[in-house]
């Protein structure tokens, strides 16, 4: 029977998540800035691999090293979910070049309710009336924050849209793989496939970085990894349904970044529908606590 992380370990990974949430929106400024003139694949595929220079050294300190931190039960699986991970990094540093950070976050907000959704026929979860009506309201936040009429991008708004699907499904597999394999890993397999994938990809669109592009670079690189270093010190500390809103922090952070040092365009439209999907995807966090807590206690 697994002890419940303590009060003091709870703030502590609260603060952690915190600090991997702000990191992750700066590094989202930092992908934009670097893919508007050498390409997402350029950029993607660098982070990538230093990423797995970072998995293998983590890999090599855990008990038992890099050999059974790699075997995996689902190999396959874990191939496919990291591939999936590389499109979807993609499609999101192509649409904030596109679209711009604010206008693709507001509707990437809602991959927690597309997850939610997505439970139900996938992992065979169970999601009340409460929660069903909260995901409506997102859905119905993100064609308000669609509206054609109001967006200054049109058809273009489609790509934070797919890339939000994307997340979700990765979310999804990801539920899955942790039935057969280890968070650590997982963690593995996103790295090297992940590097893989975008060393196949990287002669067809290959830009190379020029003089003080490389610090950039450099940079995005240290904030890629420290944030999913924090990242994992705060999964072990507390547990994911207390950290995971707090992950809308590098949402909001990412969007600041945008209208703050790219001067996005921001519209009512917008706001409205992202406030309706941050609130929706809080709710459904809510009610997944309380019914987590409800089936706990029915077990003792």
């Amino acid at each position: 029977m697994t002890t419940a992380p303590s009060a003091r370990a709870t703030q502590a990974g609260i603060l952690l998540m915190i600090g991997a949430s702000l990191t992750f929106g700066a590094q989202d400024g930092l992908s934009r800035l670097l893919a508007e003139s050498y390409g997402p694949v350029t950029v993607i595929a660098i982070r990538f691999w230093f990423f797995a220079l970072f998995v293998l050294a983590f890999a090599a300190t855990r008990p038992g090293g890099i050999r059974r931190v790699a075997k995996s039960r689902r190999p396959v699986f874990q191939t496919l979910r990291g591939l999936l991970l590389i499109t979807q990094i993609c499609t999101a540093v192509y649409g904030f070049t596109m679209v711009g950070l604010v206008g693709y976050q507001v509707i990437f907000a809602s991959y927690p309710l597309m997850v939610a959704a997505l439970s139900v026929p996938f992992l065979g979860e169970r999601v009340g009336w409460r929660r069903w009506l909260a995901i409506s309201a997102g859905f119905g936040g993100v064609a308000l924050a669609l509206d054609p009429r109001a967006s200054p991008f049109g058809p273009q708004m489609i790509i934070p849209l797919v890339g939000a699907i994307q997340f979700a499904a990765y979310g999804i597999m990801t539920r899955i793989a942790a039935r057969h394999d280890s968070a650590e890993t997982s963690f593995f397999w996103t790295g090297i496939v992940g590097a893989a994938g975008m060393s196949l990809v990287v002669p067809l669109a290959w830009s190379p970085l020029q003089g003080n592009d490389w610090m950039w670079m450099a940079t995005l690189c240290l904030t890629s990894t420290g944030g999913h270093f924090l990242l994992i010190k705060a999964f072990d500390m507390a547990e994911a349904s207390v950290l995971q809103p707090f992950a809308y922090i590098g949402i909001v952070t990412s969007a600041v970044v945008g209208f703050v040092f790219f001067a996005d365009p921001v519209t009512a439209a917008m706001l409205a529908g992202g406030g309706i999907i941050i609130a929706a995807g809080l709710f459904t966090f809510w009610r997944e606590r309380v019914q987590a807590r409800a089936i706990r206690g029915s077990a003792d």
